[in-house]
């Protein structure tokens, strides 16, 4: 068991959101199913949490409005467990497909719904989908005007769904609100993605640790990772009628994905993103 440091050298985060919710099942899953769908977030945040105790260790969880409305003791375990409360929006709506009025609606509602239910301030924001990018940069005065203190929103990579590659890499001011891009490694003139997520599963873990370590040793820096709920459940309903490639983005290596974060949380030292970067800005 490692010992607990006093400033953690990166940031783990999780996106609390179901399986339903991914915006990859968008078109085969309508909104209005939500409510009778399987919910599994309760079972697996329960899990998450087990882990970081046995780690010692504390985590950031960007968490949808929607959720916490329904299920208020997810909201209430991850405070009363000392993490950090952040939102990831109401109803997991990428922010490219809002106009800036029910943008701030969506993120104003979070912020009140886990702010009322915790007891505690809501600072930080996750874009569903890190979906603020070059054509949406007016997201950033509106999440400033909602009281949000810094923001974890772009992805500095080439992606087919989202992705701004030319953003800096590291925690940087927009206005008055911090900026903190999911991690990248800059290797031979491109940014790679090395912040969890589907890559984390995809990519033998080894090759994860070394781009974080990477990241921490060469560039001197904290790195951001992220992950989902639903990507430690292999018990999680399978959706029909998927496209090949959804379906192996979302279920590749799930049964592998707890293990490795075990081996994460043992390999490097953990924190929250206001204590490690708001403190420090």
């Amino acid at each position: 068991m490692k010992t607990p440091t006093a400033t953690p050298s990166n940031a783990l985060t999780i996106d609390v959101e179901d399986y339903f919710q991914v915006s990859a099942f968008a078109p085969h899953i309508p909104r209005s199913d939500w409510p009778i769908r399987e919910c599994r977030v309760e079972r697996n945040i329960d899990c998450i949490l087990a882990m970081l105790d046995e780690h010692q260790t504390k985590a950031t969880f960007f968490t949808l409005g929607w959720v916490a409305e329904r299920y208020p003791a997810v909201v209430r375990g991850i405070v009363k467990n000392g993490h950090e409360l952040a939102s990831h929006g109401y109803g997991h709506e990428r922010v490219s497909d809002q106009t800036p009025d029910s943008f701030f609606a969506d993120i104003n509602v979070a912020k009140l719904l886990l702010e009322d239910i915790s007891g505690e301030e809501v600072r930080g924001y996750r874009a569903p989908s890190f979906s603020i990018g070059e054509k949406n940069l007016w997201a950033f005065e509106t999440l400033e005007k909602a009281g949000y203190h810094y923001s974890s929103s772009i992805y500095p990579i080439h992606h087919d769904h989202y992705g701004m590659p030319n953003a800096p890499r590291h925690a940087h001011r927009i206005g008055n609100l911090l900026e903190i891009p999911a991690t990248t490694l800059r290797f031979f003139n491109r940014n790679w993605p090395a912040s969890g997520g589907g890559y984390f599963r995809l990519m033998p873990y080894e090759l994860s640790r070394w781009m974080i370590r990477r990241v921490n040793e060469v560039d001197q820096l904290s790195a951001v990772f992220y992950f989902h709920p639903w990507e430690i459940d292999c018990g999680q309903p399978r959706i029909p009628g998927i496209g090949a490639k959804t379906r192996f983005r979302h279920y590749v290596n799930i049964d592998r994905m707890e293990s490795r974060l075990h081996r994460l949380l043992a390999d490097f030292s953990w924190g929250r993103m206001d204590q490690l970067f708001l403190n420090q800005a």
